[in-house]
């Protein structure tokens, strides 16, 4: 029976021996994109590759990518969602297309020497074609040459098979790949379009054929690109005939783990599907926050953005602890088993080690006092409740104890049980709505999961921030390095390691450093070498940070030397004039500077 180390290992093997270079995973937290606070895609390190630059490992590349999704996060709990997932990923830039993709992706699949799966349990879904593009009778005529018939090809409309980056650029039709899930073998007919409940999405294989231009105009790109995609734990779980991804050992060890702190077993006859419901919750969320806290570029809990995810991954964690009986902090332990299991794939785990487990206990015992203080409100608000003849507390009050003091309403209802009350959940669930809503309109472009932004003025901030870097070494010291950049249409946000507060001298030397480097109109070169090269030749490389064996080094001149994706500017003239706005802490040993450019 396959494993998930095993798969991860299988399909980068496959790749190379179809002259596919393996490159490094990248980092949970995205560099330089504002449309999305986790990289929530294979494809989004590759984001300047798939639009053009050219990638220093070449145009056949394969990699395994960590990604979190968090727009469904209230399904978290169920057989299948999770918030943290691995993508297997193979790409080609310019090289082949449609017809060897599917080859490769079938030979992998059904090849004894590979994963050996029933070609009679395999159907595919190609795009349909509408009033802007034809229906993609290359894919299918490709999958009926190895053998698929018929009536497991389905042809679904652009809502199924058709990827886009957003309203206007690359996009393309794609054909995924399913298993089937029932019993025996699939019956005639059978396909995702006529019968979606029995069969498994294992595999997508976007071709990005087109640029949109607007909503009626595409053209054909001049290089087309092919972007794979394979979850590897709900693979997995069709491979070993799971019911669940909460069935493989990506997370049995865990909820062995969690079964010991709270007494109750798993998945046992007469469970409260509410309690097998908790203990996946607090299996997917603390190995979410593991990952999150174990990356190179960890953010930490906070009230803002990816900070605030983890924060509010880690306290509904607590809360389903407290469902199945278990007190106080407890997350250190199941986060200490994911890093063994995971130290392999992923070293950065171990060497973080330390980092993850006290930060999960801090942030737990931080919870526990906001839940006492939660307790205590409601313990004020009793001698009101209690005069109530219908015994009734007001949705409300209980949505006050939740947005004030973030106690959650089944803590409510449990107290307010204790002395004899009702909670109005209705009312409730319409005030919790409404700041869903509100929530989620603030938040939508932060999750909208696009390519990022690689306009001009994002192009022209890209460079600004080479040369904010090199003037803020030579400024305040060597021991400037970046600790993570943010970049928009409007600003840049850049973090940077110093001990200590800029004083107005420091701030106005570094912004005049910027300026007469701009002033001079330097050009902006790049070189393709090793990392050792680099390194050697003088290039900044950021700490943490996985790099191929070749790497872009971009030259400002005689100024300033990185290793860098791109993209940039080609002269620095262009920029403008640069402006510090604010600096600022961000973290313990971390400051941060916004600049913008006018």
């Amino acid at each position: 029976m396959i494993t998930i180390h095993e798969l991860r290992r299988k399909f980068i093997e496959f790749f190379k021996t179809k002259n596919h270079v393996e490159i490094s995973g990248k980092s949970l937290i995205p560099e330089n994109d504002p449309s999305v606070l986790f990289t929530t895609a294979g494809m989004h390190p590759l984001v300047p590759y798939l639009l053009g630059e050219a990638h220093p490992a070449g145009k056949r590349l394969v990699d395994y990518q960590k990604c979190i999704r968090t727009g469904d996060i209230e399904d978290v709990g169920d057989e299948s969602h999770l918030t943290f997932f691995e993508m297997l990923g193979n790409w080609s830039l310019g090289d082949y297309f449609k017809e060897e993709s599917i080859a490769f992706s079938w030979e992998f699949l059904v090849s004894p020497r590979w994963l050996a799966l029933d070609p009679a349990k395999i159907s595919v879904t190609v795009f349909a074609g509408d009033e802007n593009a034809p229906q993609d009778e290359v894919s299918a005529q490709a999958w009926r040459r190895l053998g698929v018939p018929e009536d497991r090809i389905a042809y679904l409309p652009a809502s199924d098979n058709w990827w886009a980056t957003g309203p206007t650029g690359p996009c393309g039709p794609d054909t995924e790949i399913f298993y089937w899930t029932g019993r025996g073998l699939p019956p005639p007919g059978s396909n995702k379009g006529s019968d979606p409940k029995n069969w498994m999405e294992i595999w997508n294989n976007v071709f990005m054929e087109f640029n949109r231009v607007d909503g009626k105009t595409l053209l054909r790109l001049p290089a087309q690109n092919v972007d794979t995609g394979m979850g590897l734990e709900r693979t997995v779980a069709m491979l070993q005939g799971r019911r669940s991804v909460y069935e493989t050992e990506a997370f049995t060890p865990i909820l062995r783990s969690l079964e010991k702190l709270s007494g109750k077993t798993y998945g046992a006859p007469g469970n409260d599907p509410e309690l097998d419901r908790s203990f996946r919750i607090i299996a997917d969320h603390v190995r979410t926050a593991t990952f999150i806290l174990g990356d190179p570029k960890a953010v930490l809990p906070s009230n803002v953005g990816a900070g605030y995810v983890l924060r509010r991954i880690i306290r509904r964690a607590v809360r389903h602890g407290r469902k199945l009986g278990i007190e106080g902090a407890f997350l250190s332990g199941p986060a200490g088993g994911i890093v063994e299991n995971y130290a392999g794939p992923y070293p950065e785990l171990m060497e973080n080690r330390e980092r993850i487990l006290s930060e999960l206990k801090r942030e737990e015992e931080k919870f526990l006092e906001t839940l006492q203080k939660g307790e205590h409100e409601f313990d004020k608000m009793l001698p009101n409740l209690l005069k109530n003849p219908q015994r009734v507390m007001s949705g409300r009050l209980a949505f006050k104890l939740y947005d004030t003091y973030g106690f959650p309403i089944e803590l409510t209802e449990e107290l307010a049980a204790e002395n004899g009350l009702k909670v109005n959940r209705q009312e409730f669930d319409e005030a919790y709505k409404k700041h869903q809503e509100l929530s989620r309109a603030g938040s939508e472009q932060m999750f909208k999961g696009g390519l990022a932004d690689h306009s001009e003025v994002s192009t022209r901030y890209h460079t600004a921030t080479h040369l904010l870097h090199k003037a803020l070494r030579i400024v305040l010291g060597d021991h400037v390095a970046q600790k993570g950049s943010n970049i928009n249409t409007e600003r840049v946000r850049f973090d940077f390691s110093h001990p200590a507060p800029m004083t107005k001298e420091e701030i106005a030397k570094v912004e005049a450093i910027v300026n007469e480097q701009i002033h001079r109109d330097l050009p902006v070169t790049m070189e393709m070498m090793s990392l050792e090269e680099a390194k050697a030749s003088g290039a900044i490389a950021l700490f943490g940070e996985k790099y191929e064996a070749v790497v872009k080094v971009y030259s400002i001149g005689d100024f300033s030397k990185e290793v860098c994706g791109g993209p940039h500017v080609e002269r620095t003239g262009s920029l403008g004039r640069f402006r510090i706005q604010k600096e600022q802490s961000s973290s313990a040993g971390v400051r941060r500077i916004y600049g913008i450019l006018e």
